[in-house]
């Protein structure tokens, strides 16, 4: 055994290097490599079957990322004690990598195609997620699979002013830039992550200290690859074509789609419906047994056809589909407290473009619990992004939450996070968009319609927040080009750029971006991310006319979360043993109590939808906490009566001696008619022993002294 081990070292200080070694493990996958960073270590592997089933037309890859739980040494949670399906995170690190990989495949390559990424031992510095995309291409560079890459990606963060490559976990704690980005040796082709409101031109700077980055390791996977003899890549025919059944169709159907894409229709399924009568006028002149031989052929030509003419139109007149300027953003409308049952809501549609979202506020026992492999914790932010099929006017089957609506939802979630308050914040916010209208920029419409809906919750957001998706058409060999604002489903469809840019009117706040093509210069990056600016600006406008700031309060029925600090020994007799005295504040008063250390502190949040319960809970816990003073007057319980005296519970869970010589200022052989089990009496801290801790009590001492006696 002669494994093959390349390095590559990491930009920065501390000399970090990154190995590549294949040939030692699964080695009947068509590629597999070992990646390791650290003690961090990726196994990844790549099969794709010789030939492609029949009329497919597309390329039918699956990517998937796992972290195994015996790499960090834990056990997973659960009953069966096993890796199960895959978690939110896994799942977004999968979509980094398949929208790294996707577009480098040969457009005519339909053979099913498989990548396992997984986490086999982890480190607490280095970051897997950062590495998953680099030993994803690195496998397929080993491998024969046709491919256009290496592909690789990186995480840049900004930390004191410094762009970083691949931090570690606590450096990443003060980024304020943390993006990833993926390219090849010439092209950056996705970027994905959250800012705290930075500026076109830090972004432009980090995306350019990424692809330095990116391209030493491209240049590695190149030179493994030859040291592996695997530089020739398997031949294949996965497509069979009629040329002149292709001029034929072009011939007949391209000027009348040139003409449609000039018409200006803004209602998707009126477009949709010219369009397709191009296509059965078309049909209707083919035999019977030519459309059904042909099917899939004629359906590629078709969309060929569609994408040439739309494309060219949009070039050739600087018009879009639905008649808009390329600047030019859809109507909008919006309304706050459509639902008043919830603790906050928003309706935002934009074109054929709406969100119905909705704000919930829960205590910290609403928190999710973050139980992964190597990332534990907690989250006290949610936000859930819902496509339903009638959005889209379709009939699907309900499958559950796919890979879409999580990947939508983290975007929306990066872009509202910033903007959150992070200082007297007791509360778990929820933001669900269900999207009832799409043709285009849903997540962006959930971003808009979310913020609203904080605001309209009484959340103190810091800023208003707005996303804008932009696209772009271009001709490499005439090099037109044109980037659009607030682009059309179709326009994400047939164009190249899907560029999606949320942040408020000082800077960004989160951003994705995919690219169809290569040779995406930084000149039109930077022009797409000033016109995105512009309409992010537009759209703030219009939704300050619904409501430019947080409400003053919450909703009247949302809960209210008071915060009680109390100091750390105390935390056990708030609890009692076994959770008594928490348990019995909760059932007296209605409310909710949640206690945690922090800082050497004890933190108490209590919280009810009514103010009394409240209070009375804050009433019960401040007695637990006080500390007794000498003099203090307090009104006590009589918790039992003895020969000697009675002994009075005067704050909770305290309870101090009334001799029966300070019951009266006259002498009392008896008790009986005097005092009594249950009693409530004013009484005077006039004592604390200093050995035993024990209080004593008088009443006489609030009681004027009889004349004869002065």
């Amino acid at each position: 055994m002669k494994p093959t081990q390349i390095s590559i070292p990491l930009p920065g200080e501390g000399g970090r290097t990154i190995t590549i070694e294949t040939g030692k493990l699964a080695k009947q996958a068509d590629g597999s490599v070992v990646v390791r960073c650290g003690d961090t270590m990726l196994l990844a592997t790549v099969v794709s079957n010789r030939e492609a089933k029949e009329d497919v037309d597309f390329m039918p890859l699956s990517v998937d990322y796992q972290e195994k739980y015996a790499s960090a040494g834990r056990f997973p949670g659960g009953f069966f004690k096993r890796e199960a399906r895959p978690s939110e995170y896994e799942i977004l690190i999968s979509r980094l990598v398949d929208r790294a990989l996707r577009p480098l495949f040969p457009d005519d390559y339909h053979a099913e195609t498989q990548v396992l990424v997984y986490l086999i031992s982890a480190d607490k510095t280095n970051m897997a997620d950062s590495l998953a995309c680099l030993a994803a291409s690195a496998a397929l560079s080993v491998s024969d699979i046709p491919f256009g890459g290496p592909v690789s990606e990186v995480r840049v963060a900004k930390i004191n002013g410094k762009m970083i490559i691949n931090p570690g976990y606590d450096e990443l704690k003060n980024a304020t830039l943390d993006i990833m980005v993926a390219g090849t040796v010439h092209d950056i082709n996705m970027v994905e992550g959250e800012l705290k409101e930075a500026t076109e031109a830090e972004m432009t700077e980090a995306l350019k200290a990424a692809h330095d980055a990116i391209k030493m390791q491209c240049k590695a996977m190149n030179e493994l690859s030859a040291m592996v003899n695997k530089t020739a890549k398997r031949h294949y025919s996965h497509e069979t074509n009629d040329e002149a059944l292709k001029q034929e169709m072009h011939k007949q159907c391209y000027d009348k789609f040139y003409r449609i894409a000039g018409e200006g229709t803004a209602n998707k399924h009126l477009r949709g419906e010219k369009f397709e009568a191009v296509r059965e006028e078309f049909l209707a002149k083919l035999a019977d047994e030519e459309k059904d031989a042909k099917k899939a052929m004629i359906k590629r030509y078709f969309f060929e056809l569609e994408k040439k003419a739309v494309r060219n139109y949009v070039l050739d007149k600087r018009v879009r589909l639905d008649g808009r300027k390329l600047d030019e953003i859809r109507p909008i409308w919006s309304e706050v407290n459509y639902l008043p049952a919830a603790h906050g809501s928003a309706i935002f549609t934009r074109g054929e473009t709406q969100s119905l979202s909705t704000v919930t506020l829960g205590s910290k026992l609403d928190a999710q619990t973050i139980d992964g492999a190597v990332i534990e914790g907690s989250n006290n932010f949610l936000l859930h992004y819902n496509f339903p099929p009638f959005s889209t006017g379709e009939v699907k089957m309900m499958r559950g939450t796919g890979r879409r609506e999580i990947g939508h939802g983290n975007l929306a979630l990066r872009a509202l996070k910033p903007v959150l308050p992070t200082e007297n914040n007791p509360y778990t916010i929820r933001i669900v968009s269900d999207i009832l209208e799409s043709n285009g920029s849903s997540s962006m419409a959930t971003v808009c319609a979310g913020c609203l809906a904080l605001m309209d919750a009484g959340v103190q957001i810091k800023k208003p927040v707005a996303g804008i998706a932009m696209g772009l058409i271009s001709d490499p060999q005439t090099k037109k080009y044109a980037v659009l604002s607030d682009i059309l489903g179709d326009e994400d469809h047939l164009g190249d750029m899907d560029f999606k840019v949320t942040g408020t009117r000082e800077g960004i706040t989160a951003c994705q971006m995919d690219i169809k093509i290569d040779g995406l210069s930084y000149e039109v990056l930077a022009e797409a991310l000033e016109q995105a600016r512009k309409g992010r600006m537009h759209i703030l406008g219009e939704m300050a006319k619904t409501l430019d700031k947080p409400r003053t309060d919450y909703k009247p029925h949302a809960p209210r979360i008071i915060q009680l600090i109390i100091p750390k020994e105390m935390i056990g007799a708030v609890i009692g043993p076994g959770g008594k005295v928490i348990q019995g504040i909760q059932a007296d008063t209605g409310a909710t109590i949640v206690i945690e250390e922090i800082d050497g502190k004890g933190v108490v949040d209590v919280s009810a939808v009514d103010k009394q319960s409240i209070d009375a809970a804050l009433a019960k816990i401040k007695g637990i906490t006080a500390v007794p003073d000498v003099g203090e007057v307090y009104e006590g319980k009589v918790k039992s009566v003895v020969e000697f005296g009675a002994f009075v519970e005067f704050l909770p869970g305290k309870e101090g001696l009334l001799h029966i010589s300070e019951i009266d200022w006259k002498r009392l052989d008896s008790l009986q008619g005097v005092i009594k089990e249950g009693d409530l009496v004013k009484v005077k801290l006039i004592a604390v022993d200093p050995k035993t801790g024990k209080y004593r009590l008088s009443r006489k001492a609030l009681m004027p002294r009889p004349q004869a006696q002065v």
